[in-house]
């Protein structure tokens, strides 16, 4: 079994809704289980397109599916929950499932890379990450607490409060 960090987020059609959807549907995937999770953080847009707000979580995984494998099954429950990637990148999204960690592993190649490329710009990866893997060191980039110093957390990133 690997340890597997999964960044979820989503900002159309009942946006925390889809979030809780996706964690049920991760901790059903073949020899995987939810082993902990953050909270859900309310985060504005990322990228400069006009659109709502966005539901962040991450969830620690304990899978046995190997990486690339695990990549394919988060785009199909993306898919499943009506993402279609066409259109705007950074655009606004049903649901987005990021692989942040597999491990260890340092993988660069054309379908996938990990850890992800812009998880250490990334406030609303970087907090739900730091809640649940506070001593995490990121393979090639260092501890989740330095990487989170040198990201703005105090702007644009809140617990979710209220109908999300």
């Amino acid at each position: 079994m690997v340890a597997v960090y999964i960044g979820i987020g989503s900002n159309l059609d009942a946006p925390g809704e889809q979030v809780e959807h996706a964690l049920r549907e991760l901790d059903a995937l073949p020899r995987t289980r939810v082993v902990a999770r953050s909270r859900l953080y309310r985060t504005a847009p990322w990228g400069g397109v006009e659109q709502p707000d966005f539901i962040n979580a991450v969830a620690r995984l304990e899978t046995g599916i190997e990486a690339g494998h695990l990549m394919h099954s988060l785009l199909d429950i993306e898919h499943r929950a009506g993402r279609r990637r066409i259109g705007q990148r950074n655009g606004p999204r049903i649901l987005d499932l990021d692989l942040l960690l597999y491990g260890d592993a340092c993988i660069d190649n054309v379908d996938l890379r990990v850890p992800h490329p812009r998880l250490h710009e990334r406030a609303f990866v970087l907090v739900p990450l730091a809640e649940i893997a506070p001593d995490l060191v990121v393979p090639g980039l260092g501890p989740v607490g330095a990487l989170l110093a040198g990201v703005d957390a105090d702007h644009g990133i809140n617990l979710a409060h209220g109908p999300i």
